[in-house]
């Protein structure tokens, strides 16, 4: 079990900058697509709503809003779409019909749900541990048993304090096998690649932490169960149930799940969705247990320079699944960890956030061959450090992407500022 558990951790992110960042153009290839874009809002509040599940109806593609409520999503005409589909967590589903023309810069609302939540209990389970048994034993029947080829789009920005220092971004291909098999021949590849980095030698810092391009290997919980939801891990938490929510109008079962015990690697708070119909798991919120920091910094950093002082503060995760058919497949995957670093010679620290997300946008399950090895991107390589091999100037072309928030927008015209002036 332990072999497993450091398995897990050994995801790479390098946060590395050296002042060499690369620029690329965004271009768009309109070809045989067309746009679907705007931002989505709450009805009530007319507030943006964030990691709102945006796809085509009968089709397997989408995308993800930001955290200001924007999409930019991409659809194929031969696909010959009719709807878009939007689906968060409370939320009801919304189906927009689009009629397979471009709509850009538009305003959708999706309706809130909660207010119906004092009027839903299931007791169906009144053990939530065995609620949780009997989900992994439907893990066969819910999740898809023939290899799927996976389209993604993966952002990696880095922080200190408020300013962004470091934007990364890539398509990825990701071979993803039946899930009742491990995760061992599973493998990600990069198709393109860009990122940003700032030219300011006051920002150079080198850490070595868990995350990067492979998280959609790692972090899907289901097919991965070897750090929250193997049958080894489980007496080490204990299991609450919470309120009952939707998602997607589909009523889910909360489990809450803290540690009962003291390990020499630290474990995790946090929250599973499980569908009341198909006990599939639709969701998971987690984080990893800070009481211990010393076992936190263990867990997550690889690597650091001599003389560098690193304090975690939060380490959290999200995991999606969306239901199509009858089965349920990994929709979005994201990690944020944030930490304080000093050298021991200065008085202050400074505050650091690592977000690394990854949406999957399009999926594929005829005709999927394996990712040869020497295609693979590595748990050791780092995208930052590597993503010039992946340089490509009709970056976005086809492909549907994260769309950046303002802040990240601005943050990109800083960035490219600062290196015009440094050359």
């Amino acid at each position: 079990m332990e072999t497993k558990r450091l398995l897990v951790m050994c995801l790479i992110l390098i946060i590395s900058l050296s002042g060499n960042g690369i620029t690329a153009n965004a271009q768009n290839n309109a070809g045989d697509f067309y746009t679907i874009s705007g931002v989505v809002k709450d009805l009530r509040t007319k507030k943006a709503v964030e990691y709102v599940n945006v796809s085509a109806a009968g089709a397997n593609v989408g995308t993800i809003t930001n955290e200001d409520g924007e999409f930019t999503f991409k659809i194929n005409k031969d696909l010959n779409v009719k709807e878009i589909q939007l689906s968060c967590l409370g939320y009801y589903n919304a189906r927009v019909t689009i009629n397979g023309n471009s709509h850009e810069g538009r305003t959708f609302y999706i309706t809130p749900e909660s207010y119906m939540l004092s009027e839903i209990q299931v007791f169906s389970w009144r053990n939530p541990r065995d609620l949780i048994k009997a989900a992994l034993e439907k893990v066969e029947n819910n999740y898809v048993l023939i290899p799927n080829s996976l389209t993604g789009f993966y952002r990696e920005t880095i922080q200190k304090r408020r300013r962004y220092i470091n934007i990364s971004e890539a398509v990825i291909e990701i071979y993803k096998g039946p899930y009742n098999q491990t995760v061992d021949l599973d493998r990600v590849k990069i198709l393109k690649g860009r990122n940003l980095i700032s030219p300011k030698v006051s920002d150079t810092l080198s850490v070595k932490l868990q995350g990067g391009p492979n998280m959609t290997i790692y972090m899907d919980i289901v097919k991965n169960p070897y750090f929250l939801l193997d049958p080894e891990i489980i007496p080490y938490y204990t299991y609450k149930m919470g309120e009952t929510t939707t998602i997607n109008d589909r009523l889910q079962y909360v489990v809450h799940f803290e540690p009962q015990m003291i390990l020499p690697y630290p474990l995790y708070v946090g929250t599973f969705y499980i569908d009341r119909e198909t006990l599939a798991f639709t969701r998971a919120e987690f984080k990893i247990d800070m009481r211990d920091k010393q076992k936190v910094t263990g867990a997550i950093l690889i690597e650091k320079p001599r003389g560098l002082r690193f304090t975690p503060e939060e380490v959290a995760y999200v995991v999606t699944y969306k239901q199509q058919g009858d089965k349920t497949y990994l929709s979005y995957i994201r990690n944020d960890i944030k930490f304080k670093c000093d050298w021991k010679r200065k008085l202050f620290a400074t505050n650091y956030t690592v977000c690394g997300e990854t949406v999957i946008t399009d999926r594929e399950d005829r005709n999927v061959s394996r990712i040869p090895a020497r295609e693979a991107f590595s748990l050791h390589r780092s995208l930052s450090r590597e993503v010039a091999l992946y340089q490509d100037e009709n970056f976005w072309g086809m492909y549907n992407i994260i769309e950046p928030t303002e802040s990240l927008e601005n943050a990109v015209n800083k960035l490219q500022k600062q290196h015009r002036k440094s050359q």
